[in-house]
């Protein structure tokens, strides 16, 4: 195990197999090899459903949720904030959303390359300028799409309930969930119009965002934690008066 954990600590992740029954190395090899890589694989379609759903029925504010493969406790933690949920699949053409006219879009977790759902970033293209908006992981990534930024494949991924995010604005640390192999290069985005809002500590890498102009801001880490640590629950509040203060204005 350690020499294991040595090798992915300098070599980065990589394809591995179990195999039972006698086999030659190099067969086993050659299986490994010959197995599908995640670099521009749309997986977000095998996990979605068909059709939208509705998830909760009443609340003060119709939020629409873009499932890229959300999970549950986002759902449940809208519905706790006083929103109607409408859950539509990440392939829902932009137009369907709108005739939602939802008071606000919450952009899904999801797997996978997010450089390979560009009818997601097209979608939101269409709507970015149009209602507030709320990304989570792979939410962050297509949103950040959107504004022009790219993404890439980390050497390893973040993965766990223990990192550190630094607040920019507040210069509090948040101890996160993680769960993601690809990021936004920070480089990438245009400063004029995103503002970097949350910092990874172990590494500098990117982990929220938010558009000086429109009310859109997004999160690498999980804040609906569940399991993890609740620290970055506060963003749902925080999604709800985005949608308060836009619908006043």
């Amino acid at each position: 195990t350690r020499e294991i954990t040595v090798m992915l600590r300098d070599k980065g992740a990589m394809k591995a197999g179990i195999f039972t029954g006698k086999q030659s190395i190099k067969k086993m090899v050659e299986k490994v090899k010959r197995s599908p890589d995640i670099v521009g694989v749309d997986l977000v379609r095998y996990v979605i459903k068909d059709k939208p759903y509705i998830w909760c029925d009443s609340g003060r504010y119709k939020v629409v949720v873009l499932d890229c493969g959300v999970k549950y406790n986002t759902l449940r933690l809208l519905a706790e904030r006083d929103m109607k949920v409408v859950v539509m699949p990440a392939t829902t053409p932009w137009e369907e959303i709108d005739k939602e006219k939802p008071d606000g879009i919450l952009v899904s977790n999801g797997p996978g390359d997010p450089a390979a759902v560009p009818y997601v970033v097209k979608t939101l293209s269409n709507l970015i300028e149009k209602y507030p908006m709320f990304g989570i992981c792979f939410g962050i990534q297509v949103i950040a799409q959107v504004l022009g930024g790219r993404t890439y494949k980390l050497k390893f991924g973040h993965h766990g309930a223990n990192h550190p995010v630094k607040d920019m604005k507040t210069g509090k640390i948040y101890i996160t969930v993680q769960n993601h192999s690809f990021c936004v290069d920070i480089n990438t985005l245009n400063e004029s119009d995103v503002e970097i809002t949350h910092i990874n500590l172990n590494d500098n890498t990117l982990e929220g965002i938010e558009h000086k102009k429109f009310p859109v801001f997004a999160v690498q880490f999980h804040p609906e934690y569940a399991p993890g640590p609740p620290d970055a629950v506060y963003l749902f509040d925080r999604f709800k008066e985005v949608i308060e203060k836009n619908k006043r204005d």
